[in-house]
């Protein structure tokens, strides 16, 4: 399996897990309607444990541009890969989202709230305060990646040749650290942590004929896709400065 369609696979099946959970969640009619916040960053966290099972052997599983970002910032991952590492997860998040909505059409053309409609596709925040919004996402994503680059010393001093990055903490602890950011820190804004996890889905949102969907909101749209990128940099400045 080669690099781009490892990162496209895995990117995939975390948006189409997040995504569906999501889509279970908030849309009327499904079977796990109302099943709340802890359902969702379940979901969410299990997700990442399916891409990493995926991909990691392959590409490292980053599924994250933030996460290929640092990487490279640290020099422990070649610059050039970014064109191939970062188009790949956004195409597969793009797709995720467009089979989560395939699966649930039907509720979706059943929902008349065009934040519910919106909702598996993209993130917004709770209350819409840009300054306080984005350092909700630098600090998430802070702290996802400062311990992905302290838990992947094994990797860098050649215990494994697998291709660095989330594969190599192993898929539960990633999983396990992605419903915690979730859960504790995850509620202003629904968590993005993640350009490609926002970008595509949003892109998809925009493209679909949903019957009364409303906006994409693309007025919000650069807080989570800049706030993961400064939180990565500052992650990788840390450890760099610490190292």
């Amino acid at each position: 399996m080669n690099l781009f369609i490892a990162e496209f696979l895995g990117t995939f099946l975390l948006i189409l897990m997040g995504s569906g959970v999501v889509a279970n969640v908030v849309l009327p009619g499904t079977k796990g309607s109302q099943g709340g916040w802890i359902v969702i960053t379940a979901g969410w966290a299990f997700g990442v444990f399916i891409a990493v099972v995926v991909a990691g052997p392959y590409s490292g599983a980053h599924i994250n541009p933030a996460v290929s970002l640092a990487l490279a910032l640290t020099g422990d991952f070649a610059w050039e890969l970014l064109w191939i590492y970062i188009p790949a997860q956004i195409l597969g998040a793009a797709f995720g989202a467009f089979i989560s909505w395939l699966i649930y059409k039907d509720h979706f053309a059943k929902t008349r709230d065009t934040g519910l409609i919106f909702a598996p596709f993209g993130t917004a925040p709770a209350i819409r305060n840009y300054a306080s919004n984005f350092t909700s996402e630098v600090v998430g994503t802070f702290v996802l990646i400062i311990v992905i680059l302290y838990s992947t010393q094994a990797a860098l001093l050649g215990e494994t040749d697998t291709p660095i990055g989330l594969g190599s903490l192993g898929a539960l602890p990633v999983a396990i650290l992605v419903w915690v950011i979730g859960l504790s820190l995850g509620g202003t804004t629904g968590y993005a942590i993640n350009p490609a996890r926002d970008l595509g889905p949003r892109i998809v949102h925009q493209l679909l004929p949903i019957k009364g969907k409303g906006s994409s909101d693309w007025a919000y749209s650069w807080v989570p896709v800049l706030g993961p990128i400064v939180g990565a940099a500052l992650a990788a400045g840390v450890y760099l400065l610490l190292k």
